[in-house]
């Protein structure tokens, strides 16, 4: 039986955006405004790994209806403080799913998260439970691919960007071909993937909207 520990947890100082945000919410605006085209009710989103919910309250300004999720104490903390627009609840993709979370959600996010698990199937898997049959993941993470990480070591920026000295930072690092591979493994079909963030093939980050197979 596998045994994940969960001592250690993000401690966020405010509810001010992330850096990220800047770069990733046009193109998740512009996946989002597409899924609505097709339905007649109001998008109902989950940001699964919410942070601070400084992410959901940009999307939810949009006229969309969205819960976050985390276990961050202190995110969760200045979450609802800051964001009434929006619920957010404590819980973790280690956990179980509460009751109100599974088949419900048109649309889940998950926005620089997984390259922070030691365990990233473990997201996949949770973000399918709470999807309707017909709904979508969007998920973005730090792209990696061969020119980008040629420039990074001709340049002698390697050890900087892996830097192993940053406490709960990044433990996995994603190319298309791989994120492809997790998500196909989980059921997952039609992957659509866009880039974000400084110029072609050093993008920052790549988002990937992808749907659950209806026979897996």
């Amino acid at each position: 039986m596998k045994t994940i520990s969960t001592k250690y947890q993000y401690s966020y100082q405010d509810s001010s955006p992330n850096h990220h945000h800047a770069y990733l919410l046009s193109p998740i605006l512009k996946l989002l405004s597409q899924a609505q085209l097709t339905s007649q009710n109001k998008l109902k989103i989950l940001d699964l790994g919410c942070g601070n919910g400084s992410f959901s309250y940009l999307i939810a300004q949009q006229g969309y209806e969205v819960i976050g999720i985390e276990q961050s104490e202190s995110g969760i903390k200045f979450a609802r403080q800051n964001f009434p627009d929006c619920h957010f609840i404590q819980g973790s993709i280690y956990e179980g799913i509460p009751a109100e979370l599974e088949n419900s959600f048109d649309i889940v996010i998950s926005a620089e998260v997984i390259e922070h698990l030691y365990y990233p199937r473990e997201l996949v898997k949770y973000a399918r439970k709470c999807l309707k049959p017909n709904g979508s993941l969007i998920i973005t993470t730090p792209y990696h691919g061969y020119w980008k990480n040629l420039l990074l070591a001709v340049s002698g920026k390697m050890d900087g960007h892996f830097t192993t000295l940053w406490d709960g930072g990044h433990v996995k690092f994603f190319s298309v071909a791989t994120l492809s591979s997790l998500l196909e493994s989980e059921g997952f079909t039609d992957l659509q993937f866009d880039f974000a963030g400084r110029f072609p093939y050093l993008w920052k980050s790549m988002l990937c909207s992808c749907s659950p197979s209806q026979t897996a």
